[in-house]
């Protein structure tokens, strides 16, 4: 039985999953259209159709297994649909953390002004750098898999039950949780590194433009304090989201923690949503395109009421 605050908690994970679905969804076929339209794949359209698309799988795999856990832990004693969440785990979380680092690189070498010859070397051929991203993300793959096959086939054999469960030691429990997921926090340190670099190239930015300001309103300044209000939200959401994973993580080898799983699995929700709607929010074309959305469905709900007798 659910206490009020703990389906107030649900409550609130659900309508953030629904909105995340919304959001990304959104985003991929604003830009798959523009593709379809334009008969061209570009670098921002890739992240982007990638990145929603990765995401709303991973809230789906998210909610289900949140799901199961609150509501049927015993389902998990038939070994099938951990093995399928684990390995989809696999999958989905380190591409949706490597669209959200290659969105911020992406940013990072367009926006960002540094005289180092790295960051210009690196500048002049973005795709290479996505590329040697993407290629690290094979490679984590490559060897997360067998790792995972590996530790589900040691665990069945000492409990005869299933990977991760609450018999395993707990020591043992958190070094294969760190093994496993290894090459997503990689991915997320660079992540934060490039989000703080360019962070810094536009405070900087800012703070030239404010003593070269004339009294007026300078666009320029404001575009760019809108960019770091953007930049830190994103920054926080996504710290967000692996705090609320290690929450969950750690409630598998806690006994009475339904209520702190809950908050875990709230928090880590409100990543893939918030930040869709920052994106949509950041994002001028994409805002043009919401709005016009917007427009449209506002007169077909005229429309209706006008046909109604």
């Amino acid at each position: 039985m659910l206490s009020v605050l703990e389906g107030l908690l649900i409550f609130v994970a659900v309508s953030e999953s629904i909105l995340g679905v919304l959001g990304d969804g959104f985003i991929g076929l604003a830009y798959f259209i523009e593709c379809v339209k334009n008969k061209k794949f570009s670098t921002i359209s890739f992240i982007l159709m990638g990145l929603a698309t990765s995401r709303i799988c991973l809230i789906g795999l998210i909610t289900t297994d949140g799901f199961v856990k609150i509501f049927s832990p015993e389902m998990y004693s038939s070994g099938y649909l951990i093995d399928c969440i684990t390995y989809s785990w696999v999958i989905l979380n380190p591409a949706s953390v490597f669209f959200a680092t290659s969105l911020s690189i992406f940013y990072f070498l367009k926006i960002a002004n540094f005289s180092h010859h790295i960051f210009l070397w690196l500048r002049s051929d973005i795709k290479r750098v996505l590329l040697l991203l993407m290629g690290y993300l094979l490679i984590s793959w490559l060897v997360t898999f067998p790792l995972t096959m590996k530790i589900i086939s040691d665990s069945r054999a000492k409990n005869r039950s299933v990977v991760f469960s609450v018999e395993v030691h707990k020591g043992e429990f958190f070094r294969n949780q760190i093994l496993l997921n290894l090459g997503t926090l990689t991915i997320f340190i660079l992540c934060l590194i490039t989000c703080i670099l360019l962070l810094i190239s536009l405070r900087r930015h800012n703070q030239r433009m404010l003593l070269n300001a004339t009294g007026f309103r300078d666009p320029s300044t404001e575009a760019h304090i809108k960019a770091m209000k953007v930049l830190i939200s994103f920054i926080i959401l996504f710290i967000l989201y692996f705090i609320g994973i290690t929450i969950e993580i750690s409630c598998t080898t806690m006994s009475e923690s339904k209520l702190l799983f809950i908050f875990g699995l709230t928090i880590t929700a409100l990543y893939p949503w918030g930040h869709s709607f920052i994106l949509i929010l950041g994002n001028n074309k994409l805002k043009q395109v919401f709005l016009r959305v917007q427009k449209q469905l506002k007169c077909w709900k005229k429309e209706k009421l006008l046909r109604t007798p």
